[in-house]
């Protein structure tokens, strides 16, 4: 407890962390990177290799209906979402983007477990690229996103349950 009250943070140790990764085959160039990202911040943190469940859907637009059912399974403590939605010459992006973003959100605050947007929205393939980075580490977006999910499920574990409302 500090002075002015209690102060919490989350830490990034991930052991007995149970984590599923969700990611859009769709521009599987990307994506498979930030998976690699993703695991191995997952790895680096404690996560145990057999506690990430890896799902592959078609594309960013379907990321939202499987994280929904992954977080609200009771298997996982958190599920991070990786895509890759580049603008292109029609207004498909804005569509597929949004919803996107709005899906996730809503997933978790629907199921209360940690959602992590880890989908890019670029406007052309070398952004995209430069933030699947290279190698698994802080410059890659997935490596980002699973930081998050780390993050955020300590942090939860801190913090007060959620009181229901009573019928």
């Amino acid at each position: 407890m500090t002075a002015e009250g209690y102060r919490y943070q989350g830490d990034v140790d991930g052991r007995g962390m149970r984590i599923a990764i969700a990611s859009g085959r769709f521009n599987d160039h990307v994506t498979g990177r930030l998976l690699t990202g993703a695991r191995g911040a997952l790895g680096d943190h404690g996560v145990d290799e057999g506690s990430i469940a890896e799902v592959w859907v078609p594309g960013a637009f379907e990321l939202p209906l499987v994280a929904k059912r992954l977080a609200g399974s009771g298997e996982f403590d958190a599920v991070i979402c990786l895509g890759a939605v580049i603008r292109g010459d029609t207004p498909h992006f804005d569509y597929v983007a949004g919803e996107c973003a709005a899906g996730i959100m809503r997933a978790q605050l629907d199921t209360g477990v940690p959602v992590v947007f880890g989908v890019l929205t670029t406007d052309d393939l070398d952004q995209a690229m430069a933030r699947a980075g290279d190698e698994p580490d802080a410059r890659n977006k997935g490596f980002e996103a699973a930081m998050t999910a780390i993050e955020m499920v300590d942090l939860l574990r801190q913090l007060p349950k959620a009181q229901l409302p009573k019928p």
